[in-house]
């Protein structure tokens, strides 16, 4: 699916984008409409909390589209009927009662919001005994435990809508949660994602949005904390919007890739909340930049289902919690629709980015920005809590993630082919890749990042990443047991776009693609140029990549490397 920005400008432009990423939906619901089946994969949690997820996910870009006035008889039908269907314990859809950390809570935010923003079509046509169904469904939610982080704002959502429509809550446990989320805030509009230590893009599309909702219809009853979000909100902008390219993609980075297009839901919340944290034309221009980007790429199957995968389906770099329903939570970034099609909103040509400095210090979000050729790269220290979520290190331990050039994750650590460690400096020895996890010791300046790590026992680095006028220089200190064999790799290139060149300097590895080259160079001249070709579908954005480096054969004791990384449009500029 192809769009222009000339084809993507009214308010009927951006529903009629989401009605064609639903309608192919309406064949599989189930029955009694309250379960949607779209594949046959699994997730970590049970299969009818994965049909409930399936079923309310639309919500999110369906609910906008009704508060802004538009409707769709069909739809508006199914989820009637669905809800009714789905909280009734004697229904053969029922989606079940509750434990810790149960998966329904998380979809419960969609329900919530819906009997917030369009309680004419969710909660007024139900009968006296489906609200009652609804409301003590929900109500669930307060009687077992969630996992301390970003879910705390699912129990916020639920109560506040109970509490709005006069059935019984939890003011207890409401307080908790809102505390909870108070002790994540880190400052300059930052939160951490709570027991997973996680700065990624939770905080735009989970903390900020949800807070956006809570001052929606929080404002009279909670004034202070509703003036403090949208403070935060303000402050978070002005760092996240460097994660944006010029052509509208964002950095690939952290956990949940495969909500795509949320990754911009942010700025579609503050439009729709009308709270200016970049100029309106700038922040229309830059969601519709970035829902252009993503339709461009391979992410629907034949019958126009959302896959689960980043820039073509994947189930190697899926979260053990993606089920077949679960990329649907991108429809969160529509809710810009819930401007009427009358708001002057709609008549405002896009706009480009603002002029945004070269590199970029972000303290609390712990990255280190660059921006060259209209593309970001974020430099990071990695994580130092352990490992979580599938592939891990690959989502946070990198030295370097790009907008352009998603990382790529491991079909194996046996050879350094499956490894495919773009971005990192990998040792092969005794038949394993060895790469960064944890980090010991960190630190994020306006120009470099340090840290020290141990890819495995016997192996020590200290790392410095200098940053440099067209890309940047890695400095490591290695301590090492016995001899074996490093990696300093670079990003992950198309193969159907790079080609390998011979630079003429034996101590550089190269990479012409387009108008652009590449180049990684052993600065101390003690290591060789190598090209890994990975096993395929191991990078997030497309299927077959190169990985440029310099290969390193490391002796015991220590050992100083250095590697250059540069790109630039002209070949000629290093």
């Amino acid at each position: 699916m192809k769009l222009t920005e000339q084809e993507l400008t009214n308010r009927h432009d951006f529903e009629e984008l989401m009605l064609t990423l639903l309608s192919p939906l309406k064949p599989y619901y189930s029955k009694e409409k309250a379960l949607l089946k779209l594949g046959d994969t699994e997730a970590v949690y049970d299969h009818s909390a994965a049909l409930a997820e399936g079923f309310l996910r639309p919500l999110w870009g369906l609910i906008p589209y009704w508060a802004g006035n538009s409707h769709d008889g069909e739809f508006e039908s199914i989820y009637q009927k669905g809800l009714a269907a789905g909280t009734d314990p004697d229904s053969t859809e029922y989606w079940g009662g509750f434990h810790d950390i149960d998966q329904r809570f998380v979809e419960m935010a969609a329900i919530a919001y819906g009997m917030l923003m369009v309680p004419e079509i969710l909660w007024d046509p139900l009968t006296e005994k489906s609200k009652g169904n609804l409301a003590k469904w929900l109500d669930g939610i307060n009687h077992y435990d969630s996992p301390p982080c970003n879910w705390m704002f699912f129990g916020i959502l639920v109560n506040i809508a109970l509490k709005f429509k006069h059935m019984p809550y939890s003011q207890a446990r409401l307080d908790d949660y809102l505390a909870y989320i108070e002790s994540c805030y880190q400052g300059n509009g930052w939160y951490v994602d709570g027991q997973n230590a996680e700065k990624d893009y939770y905080i735009s599309f989970a903390f900020h949005y949800y807070s956006l909702i809570y001052i929606r219809f929080m404002k009279a009853d909670d004034p202070d904390r509703c003036l403090e979000y949208e403070k935060r909100a303000q402050l978070f902008a002005k760092d996240f919007v460097y994660w944006f390219a010029e052509d509208g993609s964002s950095l690939a980075y952290g956990r949940s890739l495969t909500y795509r297009l949320a990754q911009v839901a942010f700025f579609s919340m503050c439009t729709a909340c009308e709270l200016e944290v970049l100029p309106f034309p700038v922040m229309k221009g830059l969601i519709t930049r970035h829902l252009i980007f993503w339709l461009d790429h391979p992410i629907l199957d034949r019958d126009g289902i959302l896959t689960i995968g980043y820039g073509y389906p994947n189930l190697l770099m899926s979260e053990q919690y993606n089920a077949p329903g679960s990329p649907y939570w991108c429809m969160k970034t529509f809710a810009l629709l819930a401007l009427p099609k009358e708001h002057p909103f709609w008549s405002m040509e896009s706009a480009a980015l603002p002029p945004l400095a070269s590199t970029r210090l972000i303290s609390n979000g712990d990255m280190l920005i660059q921006r060259l050729n209209g593309r970001v790269t974020a430099y990071v220290a990695g994580r130092s809590y352990p490992h979580q979520h599938v592939h891990t290190e690959e989502k946070y331990s990198k030295f370097a993630y790009s907008s352009k050039y998603a990382f790529s994750v491991p079909r194996s650590l046996h050879t350094i082919v499956e490894a495919a460690p773009d971005s990192m400096l990998a040792f092969e020895w005794n038949g394993m890749i060895y790469t960064k996890g944890i980090t010991e010791y960190k630190e994020v300046g306006s120009d470099y990042v340090l840290m020290n790590w141990s890819p495995c026992p016997g192996i020590q680095v200290k790392t410095r990443i200098t940053l440099e006028k067209s890309g940047h220089r890695r400095t490591h200190e290695i301590t090492c047991d016995q001899p074996c064999v490093a990696y300093d790799c670079g990003f992950a290139f198309p193969v159907t776009t790079a080609t390998t060149t011979d630079s003429g300097d034996r101590y550089t590895s190269s990479i012409r693609y387009g108008t652009e080259f590449y180049q990684v160079k052993a600065v101390h001249e003690n290591g060789v140029p190598y090209v890994i070709h990975p096993s395929p579908n191991t990078n997030l954005m497309v299927p077959q990549t190169i990985i440029p480096c310099i290969k390193y054969q490391i002796h015991a004791g220590q050992q100083l490397l250095c590697t250059e990384f540069k790109e630039d449009t002209d070949s000629y500029a290093f």
